[in-house]
């Protein structure tokens, strides 16, 4: 039978481990966000000019102050950063992350994280774990678009274990090979997106590049209109290419003919990065004559794994 006395050395002071709690009655508490008692992710974009010139140098996206959290974030659990490496200069990363994902908009160099090194140029994606430094080196100068999971670590009060998969490079031309199949096959234009996703053999269950996040590279054809969706993760869309009268409307609610509702407009323009928060709807437009270009970076593989994603589609 067990013993129910505490030993009176560990008995609690009362004062002190009781300070903290609180309690909450369950409607008016269940919902903060609706309750306005956390903050929405909100809408924000980042113009090509924080990066197109300059010294070598990283320029965080953070939108912590609109997040309310102590720590540098883009979304409330992902980074997002642009980075411009000067031909013949270094710039080293080591963030409290455990997937980072990068997409070389320019420039050509290498990456060295402990014993792997490897060579990226213009339009390759490459997903290194977290856990040591990464060296970025560039022979020819680099613009690239950089997302980590870094803030989801800080929230938890967790630091990286383990490496959870190898460093992988998706060279571009192999990336935009694969594009191209998807948008010539039958009936592609009649879909809600044409687009691939970067996907990862040790993680066959959510078919992501990591564990935590998602990669898409993603085309609207030209004149055309990828019709509404949305999802539970929050996505941080990289414009690479794309020419004038190219835009997304962005908003929470669809009428009765499945448009939304008072969207946001955003116009795009090549190597900007723009929030598309949780939960709202998004639909794409091309009225140039030119294909466009999107790559959402989002924490998709956290929200697959945890069976909450709930993607849906506009009919």
């Amino acid at each position: 039978m067990l013993d129910k006395t505490i030993p009176s050395t560990l008995q609690p002071n009362g004062e002190a481990v009781t300070r903290d709690a609180e309690y909450f009655e369950y409607t008016s508490s269940a919902n903060p966000i609706g309750a306005k008692l956390i903050s929405r992710v909100p809408y924000r974009s980042f113009h090509a000019s924080l990066y197109n010139d300059g010294p070598t140098r990283i320029v965080p996206l953070d939108l912590s102050a609109e997040l309310g959290c102590g720590y540098p974030a883009t979304g409330p659990g992902l980074m997002a950063n642009f980075l411009r490496i000067v031909a013949g200069e270094k710039f080293s990363v080591n963030p409290n992350a455990t997937s980072q994902v990068f997409y070389v908009l320019e420039g050509t160099g290498t990456v060295t994280q402990q014993d792997v090194a490897f060579q990226f140029g213009k339009g390759d994606f490459f997903s290194l774990p977290g856990g040591g430094e990464t060296v970025l080196a560039a022979d020819t100068t680099a613009r690239i678009y950089y997302v980590n999971d870094g803030p989801l670590l800080n929230y938890l009060g967790a630091e990286v274990a383990r490496a959870r998969f190898a460093p992988t490079l998706y060279p571009g031309a192999r990336a935009k090979a694969e594009l191209d199949k998807v948008a010539s096959a039958p009936g592609a234009q009649r879909r809600n997106r044409v687009s691939v996703l970067l996907g990862n053999t040790h993680f066959p269950q959510t078919r992501t590049v990591t564990h935590s996040m998602w990669a898409m590279f993603g085309m609207v054809a030209p004149n055309s209109t990828q019709k509404p969706h949305r999802h539970q993760s929050i996505a941080l869309d990289f414009i690479p290419a794309c020419k004038p009268g190219v835009y997304t409307l962005v908003g929470t609610e669809l009428d009765a003919e499945g448009n939304i509702v008072d969207p946001v407009r955003v116009d795009w323009t090549p190597g900007m990065a723009f929030v598309t928060p949780p939960g709202y709807w998004h639909a794409h437009f091309n009225e140039s004559d030119d294909v466009a270009y999107v790559i959402p970076l989002q924490d998709a593989g956290l929200q697959t794994y945890l069976r909450a994603l709930d993607i849906r589609f506009a009919r």
